[in-house]
């Protein structure tokens, strides 16, 4: 996420800024810039985690027989989603209060813009991953890569 100045003469992320010419990592700790990246660190980690567990749902193993992968995977997703909207509304809140008053001439950016967004595909992908997956004979099944004797 980032926000740029109109002139394009100096912009802002979450990792670095930049001015004509040079770019520098952020050495202060500024705070919600910590948090945002902290949010958004867990929330990748759960989507990740997620879609992991919604490929094992394809796995049909005994020992997981009892554990919903479909469920899980839907909670992770919404997790997620609740995480990228933390990161971003903190992110936008002290932006538009720190930056609104002391510059005019500055907007989002691009990558903004797809925080936005992910917020929203997240939030409609977890109901897809809750749900199980089924064909006219019941629930879809893989089979097992242990012989059935």
């Amino acid at each position: 996420m980032q926000y740029r100045q109109s002139s394009n003469s100096m912009h802002q992320g979450l990792w670095r800024y930049c001015t004509p010419g040079k770019c520098f990592p952020h050495n202060d700790s500024i705070a919600h810039l910590d948090a945002t990246r902290a949010l958004m660190i867990l929330s990748m980690l759960a989507c990740f985690i997620g879609i992991i567990i919604g490929i094992m749902a394809f796995i049909h193993y005994s020992s997981f027989d009892r554990f919903d992968k479909t469920f899980a995977a839907g909670i992770l997703f919404f997790i997620s989603c609740f995480l990228v909207f933390l990161a971003m509304t903190v992110y936008t809140g002290v932006t538009i209060n720190y930056y609104g008053k002391r510059y005019g001439n500055w907007r989002f950016s691009w990558s903004y813009i797809i925080g936005w967004v992910s917020v929203v595909l997240t939030f409609f992908s977890a109901p897809d991953a809750s749900q199980p997956i089924r064909t006219k004979s019941g629930p879809l099944r893989l089979p097992s890569a242990r012989p059935q004797f």
